[in-house]
C-alpha cells in the first residue's frame, strides 16, 4: 500500500534547515510531493540557487522518509524562490523580533555580550571566539558577531569558509554546529584592508546590523574593536543594552590602557560585566610569563568583579589555525575550563528587563 502523502509531509517536519533552524514545513519550502507507487518525489525551493547545503536537505530527506512503511526510493529535486516568496519568508523569520535599538535586529531577550579591550594583543578576539562556543556548548543558542572591523578573525578561528545568504534583504549567518557566525570579513575580499573613514564606518556597521538575521538566541557576543575609536563608539551606540567583558592581560600597561575600554563602554551605556585577565600564567606549571596583577588592578579601579583568570595555553593558538576552538577540541584543558567557568558566571548573572544584574557575579581568588 503506497504511502499517504499526509504521512510524507507530517515526516518532512523533521527536515531543518540548516542555516536557518527551521523546519522546511514551517518555513513553507515544500512546493510539491509526487507519490508513484513507492516512489516519493518532493520539490523542495532554496533560498538561492547554487545552495552549498543541497546535500544536507538529501540526507535529511532520505532520513525522514524511508523508514516510512511503502517508500522504497525518494527523489528530492530543487527550485528557487520567487521575489515575493522571499519577501514572504522574511517576514515570517524576523517573527517577534522588536527594534530594541536603531541598528542591531535581535529580540528583546536575547543577552549581548560584547567583548572589548583596550589595545591588540591581548587574546580578545581568541577568548571571545571561545566564549561563544562555550555557550553554544552549555546549551546556549548563541552567535557571535566579529565587529572588530580592521582585525577580523573569528571566521578562521571557527573554521567557517561558508559565506552568508540573502534572502531578500536580510542576511542569514552562516553556522558552525548550533553557533550562528557573522563577520564583516564575509563581505571583504580575502585580506584586503578597510579604508574607510568614520561616517561610512557608523552608516556600513548600522546597516550591517539590522539586516543580519540571528533568529531566537540566547546570547550574542560581539567581538569588539580595540580601543576607543569610531568603530568602538559606534557599536556602542548601536549596542545600548549590551553588557561588556573588559579583556586584559596580567602586565600593568595593559591594564592602564583597559580602563579606558571600560570608561566608553559605560560612557555608551553598555552594563560593565567585569574583567577577564587572559594569558594569566602559563597553564601547567602556573609560570607568570607576561607579569602579574593587572586583572586586579583593573577590577580595582573601575570597581567591577575580576571574572576569570585564563591561562596561556600554547595549544589554543595552534588550534585556532585550525579552525577549532579549544572549548570544543581539548575540553579538560586549562584554558577551556577557565573560559567555560567564565561562561556559566555570565550566565548566573542574569538581569531582568530594564533592572539588570540581580544576582551578584563571582570573584575570581587571586
Amino acid at each position: 500500500m503506497p504511502v499517504s502523502r499526509t504521512a510524507v509531509q507530517e515526516a518532512l517536519k523533521a527536515v531543518i534547515d540548516p542555516e536557518l533552524h527551521r523546519s522546511v514545513i514551517d518555513l513553507d519550502m515544500i512546493r510539491d510531493v509526487e507519490i508513484d507507487g513507492g516512489h516519493v518525489r518532493v520539490l523542495l525551493a532554496l533560498t538561492v540557487p547554487g545552495c552549498p547545503l543541497r546535500a544536507s536537505f538529501q540526507e535529511q530527506v532520505d532520513r525522514a522518509l524511508l523508514p516510512l512503511e511503502g517508500v522504497e526510493a525518494v527523489s528530492l529535486d530543487f527550485t528557487v524562490m520567487t521575489p515575493e516568496e522571499k519577501a514572504t519568508l522574511t517576514t515570517k523569520l524576523r517573527g517577534d523580533v522588536s527594534a530594541r535599538t536603531p541598528g542591531i535586529s535581535v529580540s528583546a531577550g536575547t543577552r549581548v555580550v560584547a567583548v572589548a579591550s583596550g589595545k591588540g594583543g591581548v587574546g580578545k578576539s581568541s577568548l571571545a571566539a571561545n566564549l561563544a562556543a562555550a555557550f553554544s556548548a552549555l546549551g546556549q543558542k548563541a552567535g557571535i558577531l566579529d565587529a572588530d572591523i580592521y582585525g577580523y578573525s573569528i571566521p578562521h578561528m571557527l573554521g567557517i569558509s561558508q559565506r552568508p545568504v540573502a534572502v531578500d534583504q536580510m542576511i542569514v549567518p552562516p553556522v558552525r554546529g548550533d553557533l550562528k557566525v557573522m563577520s564583516i570579513g564575509f563581505f571583504l575580499d580575502e585580506n584586503s584592508p578597510v579604508m574607510w573613514r568614520g561616517p561610512m564606518l557608523h552608516r556600513a556597521l548600522e546597516q550591517f546590523l539590522s539586516d543580519v538575521h540571528w533568529g531566537e538566541l540566547d546570547v550574542l557576543v560581539v567581538d569588539m574593536p580595540p580601543g576607543t575609536g569610531d568603530v568602538a563608539i559606534s557599536l556602542g551606540q548601536l549596542l545600548p543594552r549590551a553588557e561588556a567583558l573588559v579583556v586584559t592581560t596580567p602586565h600593568r600597561a595593559a591594564q592602564q590602557v583597559a580602563v579606558r575600554a571600560a570608561q566608553m563602554a559605560r560612557k555608551t551605556n553598555m552594563r560593565l560585566l567585569g574583567v577577564v585577565e587572559n594569558m594569566s600564567y602559563l597553564a601547567g606549571s602556573g609560570e607568570e610569563l607576561f607579569g602579574s596583577g593587572g586583572g586586579e588592578a583593573l577590577a580595582a579601579e573601575i570597581e567591577a568583579p575580576l571574572l576569570a583568570r585564563i591561562p596561556f595555553e600554547p595549544s589554543l593558538g595552534r588550534l585556532a589555525d585550525e579552525g577549532e576552538p579549544i572549548v570544543l577540541a581539548d575540553p579538560e584543558s586549562e584554558s577551556a575550563r577557565a573560559i567555560r567557568d567564565l561562561a556559566e558566571a555570565v550566565l548566573a548573572a542574569r538581569r531582568e528587563q530594564g533592572v539588570g544584574i540581580v544576582k551578584p557575579l563571582p570573584l575570581v581568588s587571586s
